[in-house]
């Protein structure tokens, strides 16, 4: 059977036969390396998403999401009869970490004027949220199966106009700290990929996590200003546990529940 795959053409039969000898170098790249290729799966999932379906319109997998970067407005079809909410005039929102899309079905169901964007690393989470969003006739949603490290690799400058990071892997322990998505040389990256009034939004109950993201802010204040920043965001509120999706994530509900305060932060990129 034959598989979707942007940068090598193979089959099963040839993966087994040892005969990817260059997608077996670049598959042991570091991730963040331009070079790097995604290697294929026993996960069923994987199998799944990169055979021809008909949800190969709204989700897409691996080296796949880099394909579009700068013009995934492009790979949108608008429910709106208007012209002049043509997908190529409407806003691009990404969420990172969507898992299995709880926040941005709700996103882009309530704003069919929009076009989002759900990645995730995560083969049978991205392959539902798909499945869902078909199911729903969205078609201002898109879901990617890839490893966030590699946003700027999927995404174009200038072409993002809001980014939303809920509650990432705080790695706590301080040999995992390397595994951070955020820190200051990532955050110089996500700068270019937003539009000029674009919001990057970010959310953690980890106060640690949040410390060191801080930190990072503070060193890139060439490239970043702060919009908001709160330590306990719904301090104030008299009944934060009635707050439901898309309001609040699944974790965050919990976190409300266990009376775990909420730290956010907003950025907003300055352009040259």
């Amino acid at each position: 059977m034959k598989m979707r795959f942007p940068l090598v053409s193979f089959s099963f039969r040839d993966y087994k036969q040892g005969m990817f000898n260059e997608l077996e170098v670049t598959h042991r790249l570091p991730i963040s390396d331009p070079r790097y290729c995604y290697p294929p799966s026993k996960n069923p999932y994987w199998t799944k998403l990169n055979s021809p379906s008909p949800l190969s319109f709204g989700v897409y997998s691996d080296n796949e999401t880099e394909n579009h970067r700068g013009t995934w407005r492009s790979q949108f079809q608008s429910q709106m009869t208007d012209s002049a909410h043509s997908p190529a005039s409407q806003e691009l929102h990404v969420e990172i970490g969507c898992n299995g899309g709880h926040v941005i079905l709700e996103w882009a169901k309530r704003s069919p004027d929009k076009n989002f964007i759900g990645v995730d690393w995560k083969f049978k989470p991205i392959f539902r949220g798909a499945e869902k969003a078909a199911a729903k006739g969205l078609k201002n949603l898109i879901f990617l199966r890839a490893h966030a490290e590699r946003i700027s690799f999927m995404l174009g400058e200038n072409e993002v106009d809001g980014l939303y990071l809920f509650f990432p892997d705080p790695w706590p322990r301080k040999s995992q700290w390397k595994n951070r998505l955020i820190h200051e040389a990532r955050l110089r990256e996500i700068a270019k990929i937003m539009k000029p009034s674009g919001i990057f939004h970010i959310k953690t109950d980890h106060p640690g996590y949040f410390q060191w993201i801080l930190e990072a802010v503070s060193n890139t204040q060439d490239v970043w200003e702060t919009v908001d920043l709160t330590l306990n965001l719904h301090e104030g509120n008299p009944a934060p546990e009635k707050l439901k999706i898309p309001e609040v994530t699944l974790f965050e509900s919990l976190f409300i529940r266990d009376q775990i305060p909420i730290q956010s932060l907003k950025l907003r990129p300055r352009k040259t």
